[in-house]
Parts: C-alpha cells; structure tokens; sequence
C-alpha cells in the first residue's frame, strides 16, 4: 500500500511491508521521525486526518434504522436528517460527494430522499448497502401508513390520529424550513446561484413551470455558464480535487470506485425490469386484467416513471384519476392519505400506499376487504419503489465517473440552486396548508396562485410551528423532542377544542 509523507513538501512512497506509518521529514535534519497511524500535527494550526474506519454492514444498519426513524418533513426535511448523521456526525461521505447523489438522484423521477439513501448505501457496500438502506427508509412509513389506513377503513373516524398529528404538522414545518436553510447555505454560494434560485421559485411558484422543464434550463444554463464563466458555475467542486482537512476527510472516499460495465448494467436491468413486471404479469394470469390489483399495478407503475420533482408534482394527477376514473377513493379523501403520509416517516409518496389499501378494500374480488387493502397495499408499494432501486443501481456507476468533469459539475451546481427554489416552494405549500384550513386557486392573467383564506387561519396550528421553530433553531433539544413536544401541546389544544 502507499501513503503520503507530509513535510514541507509531500512525497508519495509504498511501504516494504505492507503496514504504515506517518513520518515527519525535517528539512534541516537528514532522518525523519517515524509516529504510530493517526493524526499528527503538521504545524501550529493544521492537523491531517487518519482515514476513517470501515464501516460494517451491522453499524450501517442501525444507522440507515435511525435515519429512517427520523425521516419526517418531506424530501427537504428527510434529506436534512440525512446530511446531519451522514456527513456532519459520521463523516461517511463528504459534502460535495453528498450533493453530487443528490444532484443525480434529483433528475430520477420518484423520491429523491429515498434514492439518495440507496445511493450511499450502495456506495459504502455495493448492492447490499443500497438495498439495506432504500428499503429501511421506507420500512417504517409503509408500516405507519398500512396501520393508519386499516384504521382509517375499519372505523371511518380518523378523530384520534386527526388529534396526534395537528401537533406534528406544525413540528414538521420548522424542520422543512431548517432544511431549506441548511441547503442554500451550502450550495447560493454567490450572486448567480441566488438568481437562478430565486428565478426556479418564481417559475414553479407563481408560473407553473413544470420541473422537468426547471431542471433542464438549470443545466443548460450551467453547461453554458461554466464553459464561458466557470468561477460562478463551479460551485459543487469535485470530490478529493484538493488535500483533505480534518473537516472534509470521510469514509467513501477512500472506498474502492465501483466501475460501470456492459455486464453490470445488464445483470441489473434482468434482475429489476423481472421484479418490477414480473408480479403485474402474475395479477393479470390469477386475477384477470379487470382486478382491481392488475389495475393498480398498472397505475402506479405509470406513475412511478413520471414522477420528477416528488411526489407534490402528480398528487393532482393521481386524485383525479383515483376518484374520477377508477373510483378508488371518495372526494376529500385523498388529503386525508396525504395528512397522513406528511406526519409519518418516509417519503411523501407514500400517500400511493394508502391509496391502493383503500381501492383494493372497496373493490376486493374473492377476497375479504381487509386482506383485500393489504394485499393492494403491497402491490402499490412494490411497483412504486422498485423502479427506484433500478434506477440508482443502473445509473450511479456512471454518474460516477463523471465526477472530476468540470462542466458537469457547472450543471449540477446550477441543478442544486434550482432545486433549493422547488424545496422552498414546496416548504411555502406546505406552510400553508399547515397553518390554514382552507387554501384556494386565484387566477390573474397568466399567473396561477394557492392563496390561503385568511379567515380560516389556525392560530393553534400557528402557535405551535413558532414554537417548533423555536426549539429548532434556539434550543439543542434536537429533532425527536421538538417532535414529541409539539405532538403533545396538539393533543392538548384538540381536547380543549
């Protein structure tokens, strides 16, 4: 193995015997001090890094458990949690490796959160890692939501989980908003970046514009930006460009690279494309193509292909078509699911789960309803997510090697400054249906807007987000606290109601 020999000048050079050692050249002396593996002191302020130890698949475990425990707040707050244990905690993975998955794992249509979850996974222990970490971070929203939903359908009175999350929802807004900041802090670096922010919102926002359409004019404009003024563009450097410092050192970069192959991307697309299409095939042969969980895999498969920019971006989509068309659900009904899915750990999408439980259990075939719910509870989720697992595991080999290219690194930095202006957009939607009870669409000329009807603001609701605020940003009492505070002071203010 090799090592670097840090002095005043730095020198590559193998070791005999297969161990190392840190050595300290002086210039004025011909020997070197040889010190035992681990930090050592360079001079009177700098310090260099022993390289991070492996991580086993038993350490990631719990820790990939614990990331999806906290996972509430949508992408934005999920991706937050994420970056804290991750990068600042663990020093897995650094800074600009982290935004570079997540540039990636934003162009992917489905949950960008559970996607950059499986991407690290995947970089730390290959497939096992990637598959450990995507299906822990759903795990315990799809527990959540099975159980919220069989309630949901058996009793038809949500009253009780009506009360436990009034005082979550407003928790969660603070951590969104935390999120919001803790990305734009890293990425609007300067003036450019803010602009192109600040233009994403308003095109998303007041506009419209579909995100797709957001996301391909951020890349252009970066490929353009950083071929004619790469010190705006360049803000995403790439990984190990410089020497490391005690702050950026982390584990996956002194991981082994995974190489793309023609192999690889084969074995990858048999094994998922036959999982993904393999059980919708075996509906259709036991259960005919007119079941109701033929259908629903049918649906949300098509779904799950077009789903950029989270799940906000087709929630319209898929209520009118489960109301409308398949009559899945009844009117209203979806933003229940969606209360539902936005105060449960787990990607927003989730909301698909509750919406093929109730379908199946109103159109259950030779089964009884319940088993019927679940049983269509399990086909939604697996065509919803394995397409996701497909996508990285194909992909991220690729994305990969693209790293040290500079004027993708232009694109994916005008990427991110484009998604931080989506994020805050959906934080600014998010707030509003939190802290109101009634928001309606007002139309003037070309402009689309969600406007909240002021008269039917929740001052409760209101009250407990700038406490949850509070708690975040003032106070150290950290995520599961101000959760559980917050979840308290809504129980109490429902039973005074």
């Amino acid at each position: 193995m090799s090592i670097r020999f840090w002095s005043l000048c730095s020198v590559d050079a193998p070791l005999i015997d297969g161990g190392h050692a840190s050595i300290i050249v002086n210039p004025q002396f011909s020997t070197g001090l040889v010190f035992p593996p681990g930090p050592f002191l360079l001079n009177d302020t700098e310090t260099v890094p022993a390289a991070p130890s492996p991580v086993s698949l038993r350490e990631a475990f719990w820790t990939w458990c614990r990331v999806a425990l906290l996972s509430f707040g949508g992408p934005a707050g999920q991706i937050a949690v994420m970056h804290r244990i991750l990068v600042d905690e663990k020093k897995w993975i650094g800074e600009a490796r982290f935004l570079h998955a997540l540039n990636f794992c934003m162009l992917l249509p489905g949950p960008e959160a559970q996607q950059l979850a499986t991407y690290i996974g995947w970089l730390m222990h290959g497939v096992r890692g990637g598959l450990m970490a995507g299906t822990l971070f759903i795990l315990p929203g799809a527990v959540s939501i099975l159980l919220l939903s069989v309630m949901y359908a058996e009793w038809q009175d949500a009253t009780f989980v009506q009360a436990f999350f009034f005082g979550l929802k407003p928790a969660v807004l603070a951590i969104v908003i935390e999120a919001v900041l803790r990305i734009g802090k890293r990425v609007l670096k300067n003036r450019v970046m803010l602009a192109i922010a600040v233009c994403s919102f308003v095109g998303i926002f007041f506009f419209k514009v579909p995100f797709p359409v957001i996301i391909a004019a951020a890349g252009l404009t970066g490929l353009i930006g950083g071929k004619l003024a790469p010190q705006w563009f360049q803000v995403l450097k790439g990984h190990g460009s410089s020497q490391p410092t005690a702050s950026e050192i982390d584990l996956v970069s002194t991981l082994p690279e995974q190489k793309a192959t023609l192999r690889h991307s084969l074995l990858v697309s048999v094994v998922c494309l036959t999982l993904w299409f393999g059980p919708i095939l075996l509906l259709a042969a036991l259960l005919g193509r007119e079941s109701v969980f033929y259908q629903e895999a049918v649906f949300f498969s098509q779904a799950a292909v077009v789903t950029f920019g989270g799940a906000y971006s087709v929630l319209a989509y898929l209520a009118q078509q489960a109301v409308e068309r398949f009559h899945w659900l009844q009117s209203g009904e979806m933003l229940d699911g969606l209360g539902m899915a936005e105060t449960t750990p787990g990607p927003l999408i989730m909301v698909v789960q509750f919406v093929g439980f109730m379908g199946a259990y109103r159109h259950p075939g030779p089964f009884s309803p319940l088993m019927a719910g679940v049983l269509g509870s399990i086909v939604t989720t697996w065509v919803t997510f394995v397409p996701c697992f497909y996508w990285i595991f194909l992909g991220a080999p690729y994305i990969e090697r693209l790293r040290q290219n500079r004027l993708l690194s232009a694109a994916l930095s005008s990427i991110t400054a484009a998604v931080v202006g989506v994020v805050l957009n959906l934080a600014v939607w998010f707030a509003m249906h939190t802290l109101f009870r009634r928001v309606v669409k007002q139309t003037l000329g070309p402009l689309t807007l969600d406007v909240p009807d002021w008269a039917a603001s929740d001052p409760p609701a209101a009250l407990i987000a700038f406490f949850a605020c509070w708690l975040t940003f003032r106070t150290n009492v950290g995520m599961v606290w101000t959760l559980a505070i917050c979840c308290a002071m809504g129980m109490a203010f429902r039973m005074m109601m």
